[in-house]
């Protein structure tokens, strides 16, 4: 018997029986496409496209997206927006490297309940298979606040389609059963 198939298989069984919404917010975290946005210029923001059409994909909601600059007071801000507006995960793309204005990290590691310390890992490890050592530089988390799963992944495109489609989107059900099995 493979108890953490069964485990697993019986959260995704309750939130598609109990019809639990899951709703993702998508907040990417750029200082400069953000005051480039502010001057008036158009701005792309590939990486959200990207997790955007993803999510969408497997059927699941985007209550929020939000392009916000690396800074500590908008991004707690922004995360309180996401919970009022019932977003149960929350994705931060960007701040996570080593630079010194990457602080999404930082501020996340002082406000998460719970740290899922298996998904850096994780993400580590698959971004090495892709490309080599440059992975240890990603401080990508997560972890829980308030009955939501929040995540920080590198801006780079490629980050965020390994991330969503290797370890996001394949767990999402079970994380969202555990934290609404608390209610």
């Amino acid at each position: 018997m493979d108890v953490p198939k069964l485990h697993r298989d019986e959260a995704i069984r309750q939130i598609d029986e109990r019809k639990i919404d899951i709703v993702f917010a998508l907040i990417t975290v750029s200082t400069s496409r953000y005051t480039s946005r502010l001057s008036g210029a158009e701005i792309e923001d590939k990486s959200g496209d990207i997790a955007m059409d993803i999510i969408e994909g497997h059927g699941y909601k985007i209550g929020m997206r939000r392009l916000i600059p690396d800074d500590r007071d908008e991004i707690i801000k922004c995360l309180q927006s996401a919970l009022e507006s019932k977003c149960n995960v929350v994705i931060f793309i960007g701040g996570t490297g080593i630079s010194s204005d990457d602080v999404t990290t930082d501020v996340l590691e002082d406000i998460l309940e719970k740290r899922l310390y298996g998904f850096g890992e994780l993400f580590r490890y698959l971004s090495y298979q892709s490309i080599g050592p440059s992975a240890m530089l990603s401080r990508a988390i997560a972890g829980t606040y308030k009955n939501a799963a929040i995540f920080a992944l590198p801006g780079s495109p490629d980050a965020v389609r390994l991330a969503l489609n290797k370890l996001i989107i394949p767990e999402i059900k079970h994380i969202v059963y555990l934290l609404e099995r608390e209610n």
